[in-house]
């Protein structure tokens, strides 16, 4: 281990290299929870010409190597494992170009995205990728885990986002396509294979997106349905009526309602509660009379009975105020005991019938929360069933509740937060031994010596 650490601070230098007590404590581990541990070094590259000398060496030495970004992800997929170095982008920081006639948008890999948004918006235009973590979340790792987010329904996940990549593979080598076009159909398009591969086959350095039109009109209100079918009558009927108009479909259950009110202390929205609070947003346009049809076409669906309340967002304030509902779940750590979490899709067809399933099974822990909400207009929910008596113990039987009822109605143990450690395991549950195969082979041709966050997405080789 001392030939491998020499040679790094031979080419890099104490600048570049941490060692024992200068590594800060936030390289010890992701925001998943997962066991932590202290990398063997902390390596901080400052271009992709360090970073491919970075992995040059640890190739030769055959040394393994854990990728960090911001640090938010939550299936343990950067978190150091015994004698594994890190390698934090966090100083390759910074926007280096927006095109303007193309509608692009090209930063470095350790960019947080609310430093992209800004700079997109300062441009006039919008970066389609939103996450809660927006502020401390990267771009790069927003890519490494194919991220998903709030305007899914409108700009899809961070795969439709990225035109171009920087990659630098297992060896040093660098792979360079800052594409710019929406068409480029000259060979393999390889960059597709390092989005959402968590820093498993390369890491990724650059990457240029596609950036969008600014969204006009934008109008908010908050729902209430007492049945996920007439949510979905909501989300067909308004997506029939304004095509393209709708950026945000937002579901939170009435458990969830429940913690936000009772423990979180927000104000009751209605009269009373029901099954789903929906959150929607849509870019009504700039013609004076879009925000008034958003509210007739609300008044039109109470009329009918898939809708039981509305309240339409008459300010700024107002729009905070229905978001506050949506993002109470960062603070629900505070007020709920300890449990399990999960990301998890579910085709629309059946998530009635997922979460009826849900609350059966785990009433096997009488006193635990299980609280469900997400984007659902994209098959995603967020689950949390949180107990007072959970231990390691209870954890693995509530995952397998959880990803069993999942299997059973044909949906995916991930939706947008990736695998890394934590959902290994159950990776089987959602792919094909033949898919697992191919998954395997692509690893082997681009990291032979299986040095690229291994054991996380396939158990190591």
């Amino acid at each position: 281990m001392t030939a491998v650490l020499d040679a790094l601070l031979t080419a890099l230098g104490r600048e570049c290299v941490r060692i024992g007590s200068d590594i800060p404590d936030r390289n010890f581990g992701d925001a998943s929870g997962a066991r932590q541990h202290a990398p063997l070094a902390l390596l901080l590259p400052r271009s992709t010409e360090e970073v491919s000398r970075c992995l040059a060496i640890c190739h030769a030495h055959g040394h393994r190597v854990v990728p960090q970004g911001g640090m938010t992800g939550l299936a343990g997929g950067a978190n150091p494992q015994e004698n594994e170095i890190a390698l934090s982008l966090e100083r390759m920081t910074g926007v280096e170009e927006i095109d303007r006639d193309s509608a692009t948008l090209t930063a470095l890999a350790g960019t947080p995205l609310a430093v992209i948004q800004s700079a997109a918006e300062e441009a006039g235009f919008l970066c389609g990728i939103d996450l809660g973590a927006r502020g401390t979340c990267t771009i790069g790792g927003n890519v490494a885990t194919n991220a998903g987010g709030n305007q899914v329904l409108r700009y899809g996940m961070t795969r439709r986002n990225v035109l171009g990549l920087e990659v630098v593979l297992a060896d040093g080598r660098v792979l360079r396509s800052l594409n710019k076009m929406m068409k480029n159909n000259a060979g393999y398009d390889w960059t597709q294979l390092f989005i959402g591969s968590e820093g498993t086959l390369g890491i990724v350095t650059r990457v240029v997106l596609a950036l969008h039109p600014s969204p006009k009109g934008l109008t908010s209100a908050l729902c209430a349905v007492d049945s996920f079918g007439d949510a979905l009558a909501v989300l067909r009927r308004f997506d029939s009526r304004f095509p393209g108009r709708l950026l945000v479909f937002e579901a939170m259950w009435r458990e969830y309602m429940d913690v936000a009110i009772d423990r979180s202390r927000l104000t009751q929205p209605f009269a009373d509660r029901h099954e789903i609070t929906l959150l929607i947003e849509a870019a009504m346009g700039e013609d004076p009379g879009a925000e008034d049809a958003f509210g007739e076409a609300l008044a039109e669906f109470i009329d009918d009975g898939v809708l039981k309340d509305a309240l339409v967002a008459q300010s700024g304030n107002d729009r905070k105020k229905f978001w506050a509902y949506r993002e109470a779940n960062y603070e629900f750590g505070r007020v709920l005991p300890e449990g399990s979490h999960f990301d998890v899709s579910i085709p629309l067809s059946r998530m009635a019938e997922a979460v009826d399933l849900l609350r059966q099974r785990c009433a096997r822990w009488p006193n635990a929360t299980l609280i469900v909400f997400g984007h659902v207009a994209d098959s995603n929910i967020h689950l949390s069933l949180c107990d007072e008596s959970y231990d390691d113990a209870v954890g693995r039987a509530m995952n397998e509740v959880v990803y069993g009822v999942v299997a059973e109605v044909s949906g995916t143990v991930s939706a947008e937060h990736g695998i890394g450690v934590l959902k290994r395991p159950y990776l089987g549950m959602s792919r094909t031994e033949a898919e697992l195969d191919l998954m395997r082979t692509l690893k082997h041709a681009l990291d032979p010596k299986g040095i690229l966050n291994p054991g996380r997405v396939l158990a190591p080789a």
